[in-house]
């Protein structure tokens, strides 16, 4: 038996609750991961919750993290005792997640733990800080450098937005923090950011074209935050578009593509390749500045995230959550 937080959705409604679990109950997998550390997400927060169709079988255990030491293999890239990260792969959502003590999972869905990380930092970045990566990346592979401007990250004070200021700071990029929580304006500076705007600035219909400031952009909004970010790119411009916190529209024009040549980039962090997880992961150890983890997440047991997911929603939390499913 372990501990897991299960939802079910049956005749009696939906319900999420901390319960304990038999291992027989675990889905089919080649690995077998005793879980030390999850995380909760945004993702994860609307599936506890309900309040998003995130979770497409039922019961479910959510968590789209986990980290922690291989039990039993049969995959020929693991051996008891590695250890290991998994993000995303519909995990959590059609598949068993790691808020729970024991996951078991297609082994091509992991990577090994980087050497430079412990599992709790490792999750202190998580799926947010991977995701945050792969649109620096973005970026870089579209040719935006430092002295080409200012580069502006929406919804700053989150996870994925505390990830890339702190990365993109530490690369030499100019970060202006966007973020409807005026309080969080010198948690941001400690990031790096040199300037936090207030999402109230680009959260309502905005012109075609708007003045050129931005060399690029870290945007987890999406909707009229997102059609405006892209309106006051300069020319040749890079969006990176990851999330969907503010909606799913985008209620724009082709104006800033057409006349200005911007580039709006599509950041999938899911089913993102191997290759590339790889990448990210690497790049994470030499980009991102350790110390500033601890300011960044913040640590919890498993018996804290039912009450945290609708703080999480409600724009509540800081950062990133860490999650000991052991305590």
């Amino acid at each position: 038996m372990f501990k897991g937080i299960l939802i079910e959705k049956d005749e009696a409604g939906y319900r999420t609750s901390l319960t304990d679990l038999d291992e027989g109950r675990l889905p089919d997998g080649d690995v077998t991961v005793r879980v030390s550390h999850s995380t909760l997400n945004y993702k994860d927060a609307l599936a506890i919750t309900g309040k998003g169709p995130v979770v497409r079988r039922f019961p479910m255990v959510p968590g789209i993290d986990l980290t922690g030491t291989v039990e039993h293999s049969t995959h020929p890239d693991y051996e008891v005792g590695d250890a290991v990260i998994l993000n995303g792969w519909g995990v959590g959502e059609t598949h068993w997640g790691g808020l729970a003590q024991k996951a078991r999972l297609n082994g091509n869905w992991l990577v090994p733990l980087p050497r430079q990380f412990t599992p709790q930092q490792a999750m202190a970045i998580g799926t947010a800080g991977y995701t945050a990566m792969l649109c620096v990346l973005a970026l870089e592979r579209y040719g935006v450098k430092p002295e080409h401007g200012e580069i502006l990250v929406t919804g700053a004070a989150g996870g994925v937005g505390s990830v890339a200021t702190a990365v993109l700071t530490r690369l030499g990029f100019t970060v202006v923090a966007v973020s409807g929580r005026p309080a969080e304006t010198e948690y941001l500076k400690s990031l790096g950011a040199v300037e936090m705007l207030d999402r109230a600035t680009f959260a309502t219909p905005g012109k075609p074209l708007g003045k050129e400031r931005w060399a690029g952009a870290v945007d987890v909004v999406g909707s009229h935050t997102l059609a405006n970010v892209c309106a006051t790119t300069k020319y040749r411009g890079i969006v990176a578009a990851c999330g969907l916190a503010g909606g799913m529209d985008l209620p724009a024009t082709v104006a800033p593509f057409i006349l200005r040549g911007v580039t709006l980039a599509g950041i999938d962090s899911v089913m993102c390749p191997r290759r590339e997880r790889l990448e990210a992961w690497r790049r994470l150890g030499s980009d991102l500045d350790v110390s500033k983890l601890a300011t960044i997440s913040k640590e919890v047991g498993l018996t804290d995230v039912l009450p945290l997911a609708s703080k999480l929603l409600n724009g509540e939390v800081r950062g990133r959550v860490v999650v000991d499913v052991n305590r």
